[in-house]
C-alpha cells in the first residue's frame, strides 16, 4: 500500500525525541530581571539606566532631580 503524500500535508518526517525537543526548549525558560543598586542612594535600579529615585547615572545628575528637590524645599520655606 502506497501512501499519497498530498493527503497528509505538512507533517514531520520523523518523530522528535524527548531529548532533542528538550534541548531546543532550553532557551525558552523565564529568567529573573537583573537588578543593581544605585551607588548614590542604594535604591534598586535596572542596569545602564538612570536612577528614578535620585536621578544619577554614572556619578552624574542627569535628570536634575536633586536641583528640583532643593528648589521645592526653598519654595516651601519662603511660603511660611
Amino acid at each position: 500500500m502506497r501512501l499519497d503524500i498530498q493527503l497528509f500535508g505538512a507533517l514531520p518526517a520523523r518523530r522528535i525525541s524527548k531529548t532533542r525537543k528538550r534541548l531546543r526548549r532550553t532557551h525558552l525558560k523565564k529568567e529573573a530581571p537583573t537588578i543593581t543598586t544605585c551607588p548614590n542612594c542604594n535604591s534598586p535600579i535596572a542596569p545602564h539606566r538612570a536612577c528614578t529615585n535620585c536621578g544619577y547615572y554614572k556619578g552624574k545628575d542627569v535628570l536634575g532631580k536633586e536641583e528640583k528637590v532643593e528648589e521645592n524645599k526653598e519654595s516651601k520655606k519662603s511660603d511660611k
